[in-house]
């Protein structure tokens, strides 16, 4: 008999009783009624803390693990996170403002993005941030800014190499990127810092994000560290004896859609220690680090809507939500992206009862793109129920477009 294949990646992480799924242990209608509303995202606290521990035991006890906020920038996750990871990573003043709250060290937060404005370089000036520059313009700016506020500026800066992390979902360096200094031009970037009062420590490296390879993450950092090494050795044989840090990115994915497979995180953490090893003999007094956003918080949150209706059109059975693509825009598909796959959805009050035919979970706005799940076999479902959307932990709110048909937000709860 021929096995069916998956509608979508298997879901594991979270744990079901009386057919009913369980978020930090407590079912599901409960966290709703606790939430006061649909829809609404819910994170397992448990699960970010299990994520954290699981990588610290791969990886060298010296590197150090940020977290980025651009994944999930939800203030009480981000509270939560400050106790497990060494550091934040921002994009933005609002970002900035979040993880200074948590009262982590300024100075492990880096603030990284192409177009930062001269209003948010004074607040990261001031408040002893890591920039991380993107540009030989920007690296003056900050030259001027800190002169003319009288704090010393805190800088790395971001390479953008000749190689790309193959088989990532989104390529970050390699070619012409907005992203970083190319790094061709990193040797008079070095020589024009020697009349400036900027405080540069190092060197960040991204090539990447959401990737499942192993080998092609390795062979990333690889090529990051002998880029380091170069560099550092060209900053030293300068008299610029200053390189103490060196980020070397992420890009580790999560599995989303069929045939996805979770990242072998020991085969990465493994290489990490060859990597970080190689880095402190060869730079002395370094610290090592990567940021992670996705692969930190994406499995622990899952996105809930309300069935409102059920309806049947010419055969087919179509489940109507009070959310969708305002809220969680990836799992719509992105404003129709060209090949639609469907994210893990279920039926969450009620897991494992049977239905014989498949249904589409649509939300409530006035567009056909509005599609949570695409003719997929979900439990029976009647008006009421909840539809859970799972890998909902990044990339769900703040990235969705929020006020699209001036709809009510999602609530947001950490559990």
């Amino acid at each position: 008999m021929q096995t069916k294949k998956p509608e979508h990646a298997p879901q594991t992480q979270f744990a079901v009783a009386d057919n009913c799924l369980l978020v930090g242990g407590i079912p599901l209608p409960r966290v709703v009624h606790r939430a006061g509303a649909t829809p609404l995202y819910a994170y397992d606290r448990a699960l970010l803390s299990a994520r954290v521990q699981v990588l610290k035991q791969v990886c060298p006890t010296e590197l150090r693990i940020n977290y980025s906020l651009k994944a999930n920038p939800y203030p009480a996750l981000v509270q939560h996170m400050a106790s497990l990871v060494d550091g934040f990573d921002v994009a933005s003043s609002a970002e900035m403002q979040t993880a200074l709250s948590t009262g982590i060290d300024a100075g492990h937060i880096s603030f990284t993005g192409p177009g930062k404005t001269d209003a948010e370089l004074r607040q990261a000036i001031a408040a002893g941030v890591m920039i991380h520059v993107e540009s030989t313009n920007e690296l003056r700016r900050i030259d001027q800014l800190s002169r003319e506020l009288g704090y010393l500026a805190q800088v790395m800066l971001r390479i953008n190499p000749d190689f790309e992390l193959k088989s990532s979902g989104l390529k970050m360096a390699g070619g012409a990127k907005q992203f970083g200094i190319d790094v061709e031009q990193i040797p008079a970037v070095l020589k024009a810092l020697a009349d400036m009062t900027i405080q540069c420590v190092g060197f960040h490296i991204y090539a990447g994000s959401q990737n499942l390879n192993a080998a092609a993450i390795n062979e990333t950092l690889t090529k990051s560290c002998e880029l380091a090494i170069s560099l550092a050795q060209i900053a030293i044989g300068a008299q610029r004896h200053w390189v103490r840090r060196i980020n070397l990115g992420g890009g580790f994915g999560i599995p989303y859609f069929p045939g996805d497979t979770p990242l072998d995180i020991a085969a990465i953490g493994q290489h990490l220690q060859d990597c970080v090893a190689k880095l402190q003999k060869t730079i002395p007094h370094v610290e090592t680090e990567i940021e992670l956003g996705r692969y930190l918080v994406g499995e622990a949150g899952i996105y809930v809507t309300r069935v409102i209706d059920k309806k049947f059109s010419r055969g087919q059975c179509f489940l109507v939500t009070d959310g969708g693509m305002n809220h969680h825009l990836a799992a719509s598909g992105n404003l129709g992206q060209v090949i639609r796959k469907n994210y893990p959805v279920i039926v969450g009050n009620k897991v494992k009862v049977e239905s014989e035919q498949p249904a589409s979970v649509v939300g409530p706005l006035c567009t056909p793109l509005d599609l949570l799940a695409d003719q997929m076999p979900l439990s029976h479902a009647e008006v009421g129920d909840f539809i859970v959307v799972f890998q909902s932990g990044a990339y769900g709110a703040s990235a969705s477009p929020a006020n699209f048909l001036s709809r009510p937000a999602a609530v947001e709860v950490l559990v």
